[in-house]
C-alpha cells in the first residue's frame, strides 16, 4: 500500500508543487515581550492614534497576545461595547452565549513545545484588520464577525449582514452590503472566494446568497430560490469552475449552483445533490485542484467530500454525477464530522511518486487518511491509507502542509501532528482567540429553528466558518479579531532558541535537520546535498558561538575542579558529537581544539572524552599534535592501559610511531606495540621475536612468575594462535594476500633451532621450549587451532610434530605431565587426519602407555577421550585388541570398553562398564532395555545379558532398588521367587531388592508407571519374607506396610510381628483379625509400660496425648460392630486411666493441660456411650466428685456444646435431604403437565392422518413430537408388553435402538380417538409419559453422584474404618469430632 511520504523531496518543484498560489502577504515580525523582557506601557494611546498607526504583527506565546493590540484598552473596550449590543439584535452569536461562558477557563493553560522540535508555529494577530472591525461594529454597527474568507484578499462577514473585505496589508478596501440587507436576510452565515479572486459568495442566516465583484464591490447577484426556504446556508464552496459552486442548508441537503450570463441577464440554477431527507449532511469540501497543482489529471473533474453524522461521501459533479466513495462515520453526538483535502507526495515504490489528493475525514477521536488516484474519467479509485487515533475529541481540522495537520481539540487547543509517524509537535493555546461559533446557524434560529434536534446537539461547537487554511497560514477568527498560525522555518526555529539562549536545542534541531529526522520542516528546498551543506554553514556558526560562550559568560568563575571537570565535558560531548556527525574533524581538532588548551582543565577533559568515541570506533582519526597531546596527558596520569585500548583503534597515520612504539616497549603496552608493528609496518615477527626472548629469560630462571610476566605469556600465545588462523591481532583479520606469509614466517620463528646472536649454551629450539615451559596445555591448544586450518600443509605439521617429539621425548628437562600432554595432542591429531600424520611405532605405543597411565587422574577425562577418538578414527586397528582393552579396564576408561565389547558383540561384559562408571550408573537400565529389545541382537547375546544381570543383581539393587524392580520383573519377566534366589544371601541387599520391587508395585498401581496391564502378583512368603526384614531393618514402617498391602498372610504375619515385638503392627492385624480387645489390651500395656517408664513429666504427657489418640481411633473404628456392653468395656478403662493420670498430676501440682486429653477422650466416646453414662463415669471420680464447679465447668460446658453441635448438624443435614428431594419432586411435577406437540398430523410409517384407520385404532405419541398409528409401529418395532395398558415404544424415526420409552396409548379419532370418547372411565387413567419417565431417571441418576448427605457421611466413615485408603496417622480427628469445629449453616430458603 502506498505510504504518505513526509520527508522525501526532490526538487524545489517537488517542494514548492501546494504553495504556487499567491500567499498572504503578511511582513510580520515575531515579538515577544516575555522573551525580551519588553516593559508595559504606562500610558496608552488613543483610540484614533491606533487607527492611524501602521500595520505589525505580534506574537503569541503561551495563548496570550502579546503585543499592543491586547494593551490597547480604548480598543477593548470599543469591543466590549460591541458585543453588549449585539446581544439582543441578531442571532448569530446571541445564541452562543451559553457556548462562550461554557469555554475553558485559563487555569494552568501553556502551550507546549518539545526541546526536540522547538517552536514551530508562529502565532500572530492582524491588529489592524482587528481594529477596523472593532471601529466597525462600533461606527456603523456592523455587528460581530461570524464567518471568514481568506485568498489575496481577507473577507470577514458579520451579525448584521455585512461583509468587511481587507487587502493583503490590511486596508479595509471594502464594506459590502448594509444593515438593512442585513435585517432582511440575517447575519452572514457562509463566505467564498473563487480561484481568481473576482467573486465572492455570500450565504445569510436566512437562506438568502448574494455574489459580489471584488473588482469594484458591486454587487452582482442576489439568489433567494436556490434552496427550500426556511433554512440557513451552512456552508458555500466556489469549484475550480468560476461557474459552479455548492452549498448546504440547515435542512441537510446539498445543492449543486450554476452560474449564467444570459443577453446580459445573470442567473443561478439549483441542483440538489444530497437530500438532507437521508441524513443532515454538516460539511462539504470540493477539491480545489488548480489552486494546488496546476497540471493534474483531474484538472477537470469537479470533485466535492461531503459528511453526515454517520457516513462521509465522495462523488464527482463534473463531467458526470458519480459516488466514488462512502465510509461509515461513528463518534459522539455532540461532535461534527470534518473534512480537509490536501495533495500529497505519495511513495508507491522505491523509484516511483506520484501527488495525488488526500482527504483527511475525522469525527470524535478518530482520523481517516484516504488517497484519490485518478487514470481517468472513469477510473478513480479511492484507497484507504491510514487511521489515527488521537486522546481528545475534535473540534476543526486541517492541513498546514502535506506533511502536517493541524487539529484543534474541543478545550480549544492547537495540536500540530505528523501525519506519518502520528507524532505531536507541539501545542498552542486558542482560548484567547475566541473561536466565533456558527451555533445559531446549526440551530437555524433565524428562520425559527425547524431542524432536527441531532444537527442542533452537535452543531454546539460548530466553527467550519472561523478556519481558514492558506497557503501554508491557518487563519482563525475570534470575536475579537483575526489571528494566524504559520509554520516557521528552519532557521527561523533555530534562531528563536539561539535568541533565548538555549543552545544545546538549536544545536540538536540542526543537527535533526541535517539528519533528516525533523518534523514540520519549512525553507529547505534543492538537493540533499546542498541543503545539508546550508545546514552545516548555520550549525557550525551556531558552535563556534556556543563554544565561545561556553569558555566565557557561561563558564563558572569559581568551583571545584571537579565541578568545572563535569562542566567542561558536558561541552566538549555537545562538540564532538555535532563535528563526528558532520564530518568536521578539522573544525573539532582545530579551532575547537585550540579554544579548551587555553584552559588546563579544559583541555585535559577535552582530551578524556575523546576516549570512548575512539574505543567505539566513531573517532578513528585523530591528528598527530592532538594525539601526542593525548598520550603525555594519559601518561602524566597513568593511565597507560587506556592508551593501548585506544591506540588499537586508532588510524597509524595518526600516530607519532616513535612516540608510541617507545612509550609501549617502556610500559609493557603489548597490544599496542602487535598493532602498531602489523598494521603500520606490516611485520608479523619481529614484535613476536622480541617478546619471546623476554619470555625466554623468565621462564629459564625456574622461579614463580610474576602477574606481568603471566600476561605477556597469555598475549603471546593468543597471538601466535590468530596468526596461525588468519586473524589479526587484537582485532580484525589479515589481509588474504599476506595470510600464507605471514603463517610461514611465525611457525619459522617459533620453531627456529637457535635466537640471533645466541649464546654457546643455550639449548635448541629455545622458543618451543619456552612455550611449553610457560603453559603446556595452553601450547598444544593453539596447536590444535593451528592444525584445524585446511591451508596448513601437512609437511609443516609433521615438521612441528618431529620437533616437539625431539624436543620433549628424545631430548630432556620436561616433566611427564608435560609429556603425557604431547602425546594427548599426538593422539587426537592422529584421529583427526587418518593417521597422515607418521609416529614412530616405539613413541606410538608410548602415547598408549601414557594415555592408559592409572595414576593422573586430574587429566583422566581428557585422556580418556584421547583415546576414544583415536578409537573412533581407526587408528589403533594394529594394535592387540585385548591388551588395549585390558589397558583401558586398568585405566578405567570404560567407553573404551564399551565401544571395543560392542565391536565383538560381547554386550553382557559393557553391563560392568556401565555399574562402574559413577557418571552413567543409571544409564545401565536404559541400555539394558535398549539391547533386549534390539532385533538386531542374537537370542544367544540376549540369553547371555539376562544371565549377567541375574548374577550381578547386588550392582543393580546399589544404583536403584525399584528400577532394578522393574527390570527383573519386567523386561526380563523373571518370577519374584527366583530373583529373589539371587541376592538371599545379603540380608541388606534382599530387603532393599524387596523394598523395590514393592515400591515399584505401589507406584504402578497409582498409575505411575508404564507397565504391563497384568497387575504384579507376588507370593506370601516373599511379602512375609519382606516383612520380617523389615521389622529387623525399618520397625517403624510396619504398620504402614500392613495397611498399605493385602498379599501377606494375616497369622503368618501376626507371629511374625509378635516375634519382634512391634506393637503397632501387632495391634493393627488383631483388629483386622476381629480381636478388638487384644488390641485394646495390647495397646493400653503398651501405654501403661511407657508411662511407668518414663520420669520426665513433659516427655510422659507426649506420650500419653500421642498414645490415647491411636487407642481413640482404635475404638472409634470398632464401635460401630460392638454391642453396648462390649463399648463400655473398652471406653470407660480408657477413660479411666485418663482420669487417674488427671489426679496424679493434680497431686503433684502439675500444670501440664491433662483436661485436654480428659475432654478429647469424652468427646470421642459421647458417639457411642450415652452422654448419662459418661457424666455419671465422670461425676464417680474423685477428680471432679470431691472438687469445686469451677474445675468441672469446662469439661460440662465441653459436653453440652458437643450435644448441641451434633444435634444441630442432624437437623441441618435433615434439612438439606428435605430440600433436595423437593426440588426433584417439583421438578418431576412439572414435566409431567408439560404438554407435547405433535410435529405433524400424519402417522409418519403410513403417512396417512391420525384417525384414518378404524376409529378404535391407538395413537403412540413421543415427546421428541413424532407420532405413529398403533398397528403400523408394533410392525416396526419390537414391543415389550409390561401390561395391558402400558408398553415401551421406542421412536423408529430418532433411534432404533433398543431403548424403550413407556408411553400412554390413546384411542385415535383425528387427534383424539372415538375409543376415548366412548370410554371415559379410561380416560381417567392416568400412565406416565415420557417426561415423566425421563423425571424419573435425572432424579435416580442424581442420586448416583454424591449428595450432601454423602458428603458428610464420608467425612465421618473415614474416621471410622480403617480401609487402605482412610489411612490417617496416629492423632488424627475428624472435623466432625473436633468441639471447636466452626459449622454455621442454616435451612435452606423455601422454594
Amino acid at each position: 500500500m502506498a505510504t504518505v511520504d513526509g520527508q522525501t523531496r526532490g526538487s524545489d518543484d517537488d517542494g514548492r508543487m501546494v504553495d504556487d498560489a499567491i500567499g498572504l502577504d503578511l511582513d510580520l515580525d515575531e515579538i515577544d515581550d516575555k522573551e525580551f523582557d519588553i516593559p508595559p506601557v504606562d500610558n496608552p494611546p488613543t483610540l484614533e492614534s491606533i487607527l492611524n498607526a501602521p500595520d505589525d504583527d505580534t506574537d503569541l506565546h503561551d495563548g496570550g497576545i502579546t503585543a499592543g493590540a491586547a494593551a490597547n484598552s480604548g480598543l477593548l473596550l470599543g469591543t466590549t461595547i460591541a458585543l453588549q449590543d449585539e446581544q439582543g439584535e441578531t442571532g448569530s452569536l446571541s445564541s452562543q452565549e451559553g457556548i462562550l461562558n461554557d469555554r475553558p477557563k485559563k487555569k494552568n493553560r501553556k502551550s507546549v513545545r518539545y526541546e526536540q522540535h522547538g517552536a514551530i508555529l508562529r502565532h500572530v494577530v492582524l491588529k489592524s484588520a482587528a481594529s477596523q472591525i472593532a471601529s466597525a461594529a462600533d461606527r456603523v454597527n456592523s455587528g460581530l464577525p461570524t464567518a471568514l474568507a481568506v485568498s489575496s484578499v481577507i473577507a470577514v462577514g458579520t451579525s448584521h449582514g455585512l461583509v468587511l473585505v481587507f487587502d493583503p496589508k490590511q486596508v479595509l478596501k471594502y464594506c459590502l452590503g448594509s444593515t438593512a440587507v442585513g435585517t432582511q436576510f440575517g447575519a452572514v452565515s457562509a463566505l467564498s472566494l473563487n480561484i481568481d479572486c473576482t467573486r465572492l459568495l455570500c450565504g445569510f442566516a436566512k437562506g438568502q446568497i448574494t455574489m459580489w465583484d471584488l473588482s469594484n464591490g458591486k454587487l452582482l447577484r442576489t439568489v433567494t430560490d436556490a434552496h427550500p426556504p426556511g433554512s440557513a446556508v451552512l456552508h458555500l464552496k466556489f469549484t475550480d469552475d468560476r461557474t459552479i459552486a455548492v452549498m448546504s442548508d440547515s435542512g441537510g441537503s446539498v445543492y449543486e449552483l450554476s452560474f449564467k450570463r444570459l443577453i446580459g441577464v445573470r442567473t443561478c440554477e439549483s441542483q440538489c445533490l444530497f437530500s438532507g431527507s437521508r441524513g443532515e449532511v454538516c460539511v462539504i469540501e470540493p477539491l480545489c485542484i488548480q489552486r494546488n497543482v496546476q497540471e493534474h489529471p483531474m484538472k477537470d473533474v469537479i470533485m466535492i467530500a461531503m459528511a453526515s453524522l454517520s457516513k462521509i461521501l465522495i462523488v464527482v459533479i463534473k463531467p458526470q454525477l458519480k459516488a466514488h466513495y462512502v465510509h461509515p462515520l461513528r463518534g459522539d453526538a455532540a461532535t461534527l464530522p470534518l473534512l480537509s483535502w490536501q495533495f500529497v507526495v505519495i511513495q508507491v515504490s522505491d523509484s516511483n511518486r506520484v501527488i495525488d489528493p488526500v482527504l483527511a475525514f475525522a469525527r470524535d477521536q478518530t482520523i481517516f487518511y484516504v488517497q484519490v488516484t485518478c487514470r481517468s474519467f472513469d477510473d478513480i479509485k479511492v484507497t484507504p491509507l491510514q487511521k489515527t487515533e488521537l486522546p481528545y475529541k475534535l473540534l476543526a481540522m486541517t492541513w498546514i502542509n502535506s506533511r502536517t495537520m493541524i487539529v484543534i481539540d474541543t478545550s480549544e487547543r492547537a495540536h500540530m501532528v505528523d501525519v506519518r509517524s502520528k507524532e505531536e509537535l507541539e501545542v498552542i493555546d486558542l482560548l484567547e482567540v475566541q473561536l466565533v461559533y456558527s451555533t445559531s446557524f446549526y440551530k437555524s434560529l433565524a428562520t425559527g429553528g425547524n431542524v432536527s434536534k441531532a444537527l442542533a446537539y452537535a452543531g454546539e461547537r460548530a466553527c467550519y466558518q472561523s478556519l481558514v487554511m492558506f497557503n501554508g497560514q491557518l487563519v482563525l477568527l475570534g470575536t475579537k479579531g483575526i489571528h494566524v498560525l504559520m509554520l516557521r522555518t528552519w532557521l527561523e526555529r533555530i534562531d528563536a532558541l539561539v535568541k533565548r539562549s538555549k543552545y544545546q536545542e538549536a544545536l540538536n534541531l540542526a543537527q535533526s535537520f541535517y539528519n533528516g529526522k525533523a518534523k514540520g520542516v519549512v525553507g529547505l528546498y534543492g538537493p540533499l546535498e546542498k541543503r545539508k551543506e546550508l545546514i552545516g554553514k548555520q550549525l557550525m556558526m551556531i558552535l563556534h558561538l556556543y563554544i565561545d560562550l561556553a569558555m566565557t559568560h557561561l563558564c563558572p568563575l569559581r568551583g571545584k575542579v571537579e565541578e568545572l571537570e563535569g562542566y567542561f565535558q558536558g561541552v566538549v560531548t555537545i562538540c564532538v558529537d555535532h563535528c563526528l556527525s558532520m564530518g568536521q574533524t578539522d573544525f573539532l581538532f582545530g579551532k575547537i581544539y585550540d579554544r579548551f588548551s587555553e584552559d588546563p582543565i579544559a583541555k585535559g577533559t577535552y582530551l578524556e572524552c575523546l576516549e570512548p568515541y575512539i574505543l567505539n570506533d566513531m573517532l578513528t582519526y585523530i591528528t598527530p599534535s592532538v594525539m601526542k597531546d593525548f598520550v603525555q596527558h594519559y601518561e602524566q596520569k597513568a593511565m597507560l592501559s587506556n592508551v593501548e585500548s585506544c591506540i588499537i583503534h586508532m588510524d597509524i597515520a595518526s600516530l607519532d610511531i616513535h612516540q608510541v612504539v617507545s612509550l609501549c616497549w617502556v610500559h609493557g603496552l603489548y597490544d599496542a606495540i602487535f598493532y602498531i608493528y602489523n598494521q603500520g609496518i606490516r611485520d608479523y615477527t619481529t614484535p613476536l621475536e622480541e617478546l619471546l626472548n623476554r619470555l625466554i629469560a623468565v621462564t629459564s630462571t625456574g622461579k614463580q612468575l610474576t602477574y606481568e610476566q603471566v600476561q605477556l605469556g597469555n598475549k603471546v600465545l593468543v597471538y601466535i594462535s590468530c596468526c596461525l588462523v588468519g586473524r589479526a591481532y587484537p582485532t580484525g583479520d589479515i589481509p588474504p594476500e599476506l595470510l600464507a606469509t605471514v603463517r610461514d614466517e611465525v611457525l619459522r620463528c617459533v620453531s627456529a633451532l637457535h635466537t640471533p646472536k645466541h649464546p654457546d649454551e643455550e639449548p635448541v629450539y629455545p622458543r618451543l621450549r619456552s612455550l611449553v615451559h610457560f603453559d603446556t596445555r595452553e601450547f598444544f591448544n593453539v596447536l590444535s587451532l593451528a592444525f584445524e586450518n585446511p591451508d596448513l600443509e601437512l609437511e609443516q605439521k609433521q615438521r612441528m610434530v618431529d620437533i616437539l617429539l625431539q624436543l620433549m621425548v628424545e631430548g630432556t628437562g620436561f616433566s611427564p605431565h608435560q609429556v603425557g600432554v604431547l602425546f594427548t595432542f599426538l593422539a587426537r591429531q592422529m584421529a583427526k587426519h587418518s593417521n597422515t600424520i607418521m609416529v614412530n611405532r616405539v613413541l606410538f605405543e608410548q602415547v598408549l602407555e601414557s594415555l592408559c597411565a592409572s595414576g593422573e587422574d586430574s587429566r583422566h577425562e581428557e585422556r580418556h577421550q584421547a583415546l576414544l577418538e583415536l578409537l573412533h578414527a581407526g587408528g589403533l586397528q594394529h594394535f592387540d585388541e585385548d591388551r588395549l582393552i585390558l589397558m583401558a579396564d586398568e585405566a578405567k576408561f570404560f567407553r573404551v570398553c564399551e565401544t571395543m565389547h560392542e565391536r565383538r558383540g560381547h554386550y553382557h561384559r559393557i553391563l560392568s562398564c556401565y555399574w562402574r562408571d559413577v557418571a552413567r550408573q543409571m544409564q545401565i537400565f536404559a541400555y539394558i532395555s535398549r539391547v533386549l529389545t534390539d532385533g538386531n541382537v542374537a537370542n544367544e547375546q540376549k540369553q547371555l545379558v539376562k544371565d549377567e544381570v541375574l548374577r550381578n543383581l547386588e550392582h543393580l539393587v546399589k544404583i536403584d532398588a525399584r528400577k532394578t524392580a522393574k527390570l527383573v520383573l519386567v523386561t526380563l519377566n523373571c518370577p519374584p521367587s527366583e530373583a529373589v534366589k539371587h541376592v538371599a544371601g545379603n540380608e541388606g541387599m534382599l530387603f532393599d531388592f524387596l523394598q523395590g520391587v514393592f515400591t515399584y508395585r505401589e507406584v504402578s498401581v497409582s498409575g505411575g508407571e508404564d507397565v504391563s496391564k497384568k497387575p504384579l502378583k507376588l507370593e506370601p512368603e516373599i511379602c512375609e519374607r519382606y516383612l520380617e526384614l523389615m521389622c529387623l531393618k525399618a520397625p517403624q514402617n510396619v504398620c504402614y506396610f500392613l495397611r498399605s498391602d493385602d498379599s501377606y498372610r494375616l497369622q503368618e504375619s501376626l507371629e511374625i510381628c509378635q516375634r519382634h515385638r512391634v506393637t503397632d503392627a501387632i495391634a493393627y492385624l488383631l483388629e483386622r483379625s476381629g480381636d478388638i480387645q487384644g488390641a485394646f489390651d495390647l495397646l493400653m500395656n503398651e501405654l501403661m509400660r511407657a508411662l511407668k517408664d518414663e520420669k520426665r513429666v513433659e516427655v510422659k504427657f507426649d506420650k500419653m496425648y500421642d498414645s490415647i489418640g491411636v487407642i481413640i481411633q482404635l475404638l472409634q473404628r470398632n464401635s460401630h460392630k460392638l454391642d453396648k456392653s462390649q463399648r463400655e468395656g473398652l471406653w470407660f478403662p480408657l477413660l479411666e486411666r485418663v482420669l487417674a493420670e488427671q489426679r496424679e498430676a493434680m497431686r503433684d501440682q502439675d500444670r501440664l493441660d491433662w483436661k485436654s486429653v480428659t475432654r478429647q477422650v469424652i468427646n470421642a466416646m459421647m458417639a457411642y456411650i450415652p452422654l448419662s453414662f459418661v457424666l455419671q463415669k465422670v461425676m464417680s471420680d474423685p477428680v471432679y466428685s470431691m472438687g469445686r464447679f469451677g474445675e468441672m465447668k469446662d469439661l460440662l460446658l465441653g459436653m453440652l456444646d458437643t450435644y448441641n453441635y451434633e444435634k444441630t448438624l442432624l437437623h441441618t443435614c435433615a434439612n438439606l435431604i428435605n430440600h433436595d428431594l423437593h426440588c426433584q419432586l417439583t421438578a418431576f411435577t412439572a414435566s409431567v403437565g408439560r404438554a407435547v406437540v405433535l410435529r405433524t398430523d400424519h402417522c409418519l410409517l403410513c403417512s396417512k392422518t391420525i384417525g384414518t384407520l378404524n376409529n378404535t385404532d391407538s395413537v403412540v405419541c413421543f415427546q421428541c413430537g413424532h407420532s405413529f398409528h398403533r398397528l403400523c409401529l408394533s410392525s416396526v418395532t419390537a414391543v415389550s408388553l409390561s401390561s395391558e395398558e402400558a408398553k415401551r415404544w421406542a421412536c423408529f424415526v430418532c433411534t432404533k435402538s433398543s431403548v424403550r420409552t413407556q408411553i400412554s396409548v390413546k384411542p385415535s379419532s383425528g387427534l383424539l380417538s372415538a375409543a376415548q370418547k366412548s370410554s371415559p372411565a379410561k380416560q381417567s387413567e392416568n400412565l406416565a409419559d415420557e417426561a415423566q419417565l425421563t423425571a424419573i431417571e435425572n432424579l435416580r441418576q442424581s442420586q448416583k453422584c454424591p449428595s450432601r448427605l454423602a458428603i458428610l457421611s464420608e467425612l465421618v466413615q473415614r474416621d471410622r474404618t480403617g480401609g487402605k485408603s482412610n489411612y490417617r496417622p496416629y492423632g488424627y480427628t475428624s472435623i466432625l469430632q473436633h468441639e471447636h469445629f466452626p459449622l454455621r449453616v442454616t435451612a435452606p430458603p423455601p422454594p
